[in-house]
């Protein structure tokens, strides 16, 4: 049964995760000018970069210069990735970084490895040393990732049960640690997902934890990012992570890179959300503003459709 929500909210990723997959370090004003016209589109939380080595992501070497050169507006929040206690104690030490206390799980053992070096059972216990990591530092306990939740490169198909087990896990770690329920992230991150399993998992997640609030991370990579959009929307989900013009894309997704891999793209799909009667709080204009200046910092036509398209020039109903 549809349960459209009334309203969404977009959390934007591109400044971090369409940059982070380039091969090219582009200038840090630019980017920084990308940040601000994000931000001046209604936007309310940003992920600007990554604390994390700059040996493995060398784009990324530059995070702490890029919240400097910022000019911040207020009611947004500026936040990062890490993949570590050390990359959270370098975010914690960066002026101007908005710390988001979140967990990060992996459903295969191959997926994990390549990302984080460890087994997913490995990965698993660690996040119960960084949720107190972030009680003893003040931190909320924001929101939880179930990476690779509809399936990976490396071992194939996920099963539901897997990403239950994720799930029981977080609701015995916040109950155990007196903190609020953080929001369950569904991430599709190499692209497996379609709707039919997108309204599975969330109706059994939902089932599962009736009290959790649920988001979502999609990607685009087999070209149906839109379709999975919709199917979530559909099951009453008002929570997404995007990227400015569809920048990016997993690593380890075949043809990451490449146009059309990414994220789900912020300014179709608030177009789409805006067009359905679905509050978004965007300025699709400012939007298509910042994906066109992604498309010029980056230097190549990128897979965003509105920008290039238009927002469609209506004519008043005759009475």
């Amino acid at each position: 049964m549809s349960d459209l929500p009334r309203s969404v909210e977009f959390h934007e990723e591109g400044p971090r995760e369409g940059f982070q997959i380039e091969r090219t370090l582009y200038p840090l004003g630019r980017r920084a000018a990308l940040i601000e016209a994000l931000a001046a589109s209604g936007l309310k939380q940003v992920q600007v970069g990554s604390f994390v080595s700059p040996k493995a992501v060398p784009t990324m070497a530059d995070t702490a210069d890029l919240f400097g050169a910022i000019r911040k507006r207020e009611g947004v929040r500026y936040t990062a990735l890490w993949l570590n206690e050390a990359g959270f104690r370098r975010a914690a030490a960066t002026p101007g970084v908005d710390l988001d206390g979140k967990l990060i799980f992996y459903t295969t053992d191959a997926f994990c490895q390549k990302n984080n070096g460890c087994s997913a059972a490995e990965q698993r216990e660690r996040q119960a040393t960084w949720a107190r990591l972030y009680l003893d530092a003040g931190v909320p306990l924001d929101k939880a990732y179930i990476l690779t939740a509809f399936g990976c490169n490396f071992e194939g198909d996920v099963p539901l049960e897997r990403v239950l087990d994720d799930v029981r896990f977080v609701v015995d770690l916040a109950a155990e640690l007196k903190m609020p329920l953080p929001v369950i992230y569904l991430a599709d991150t190499v692209g497996w997902g379609n709707p039919e399993a997108i309204r599975r998992m969330i109706g059994a997640v939902r089932e599962l934890v009736p009290e959790a609030r649920i988001g979502t991370h999609l990607h685009d990579t087999r070209g149906i990012g839109a379709a999975n959009v919709l199917a979530a929307l559909q099951m009453g989900v008002s929570l997404f992570d995007s990227s400015i013009a569809g920048l990016g894309g997993c690593p380890f997704a075949k043809h990451a890179n490449v146009q059309g891999a990414g994220n789900i793209c912020t300014e179709d799909m608030a177009f789409m959300c805006e067009e359905m009667g679905i509050e978004t709080g965007l300025d699709l204009e400012a939007l298509i503003e910042a994906a066109l200046l992604a498309e010029d910092i980056i230097g190549r036509p990128l897979s965003g459709k509105l920008m290039h398209a238009g927002l469609p020039k209506r004519k008043p109903l005759s009475v």
